[in-house]
């Protein structure tokens, strides 16, 4: 396998309940999103991509080391400003305090909040939260970013914005490797889809592909189902 991200047969048991079993894929270029019907496995996946979890089975092989960061579907943020919100995980790179005002203020900027940079970061709405989340791990710079369903508790206009994000970090040169059940989302974001039922890799196929032709039954019903 050639790919920047490689699992093989990749699983993880917990209390005697299998949650992802035998996956083998590679990750390459291009915007990844991992879909699949409620209960699939979709996060502990990218859990176990980021090395949050510690596979049961398996491996996750990095063939060259590369820079990672993860967003979640309900952000942590300090009990401090914004600003500081961001400037915290550049202290923990080492960066020197002028080093980290510049960087997390011009992440601000790229997000559209600079104006929320005071603000203490757990009363921003949620929409707001996810955005400074995503100029946190933006201003690391990191080579692959993981996001775990990062519009499913936002409303439209909020949703939108996180999408626009996203893809200006996609152009800028990190790799996107995304959770959704949103199949809109994944038409308007993903180069390919990774399909998974029962924690078990269905699909990885061409973003396009999918749409038009899954290959599975499994797929073909969810993509019906969400449809509705």
């Amino acid at each position: 396998m050639g790919g920047w991200l490689q699992l093989e047969n990749l699983g993880l048991t917990e209390g005697g309940v299998r949650i992802v079993a035998d996956v083998t894929l590679e990750i390459g270029a291009g915007r990844t999103a991992i879909l699949g019907p409620n209960g699939a496995g979709k996060s502990t996946l990218l859990r176990l991509m980021h090395g949050l979890l510690k596979p049961s089975a398996g491996r996750v092989a990095w063939p060259q080391p590369l820079s990672q960061g993860m967003v979640f579907q309900r952000p942590v943020m300090l009990r401090s400003s914004a600003l500081a919100n961001i400037e915290y995980g550049l202290a923990l790179r080492g960066h020197a305090p002028d080093e980290r005002r510049r960087r997390a203020q011009a992440a601000l900027e790229r997000v559209g909040l600079p104006e929320l940079a005071g603000r203490q970061a757990k009363r921003l709405s949620g929409g707001e939260q996810q955005r400074v989340a995503l100029a946190r791990a933006w201003a690391l710079e990191p080579q692959v970013l993981f996001l775990d369903e990062p519009t499913a508790s936002l409303d439209p206009l909020s949703s939108r914005e996180v999408e626009r994000i996203v893809g200006e970090i996609a152009a800028a040169g990190t790799k996107i490797v995304m959770t959704t059940h949103n199949l809109g989302q994944a038409r308007r974001m993903a180069d390919e889809i990774v399909f998974i039922e029962g924690g078990r890799l269905l699909e990885q196929t061409p973003a396009a592909e999918f749409f038009r032709q899954p290959r599975t039954d499994a797929a073909r019903e969810f993509i019906r189902e969400e449809i509705g």
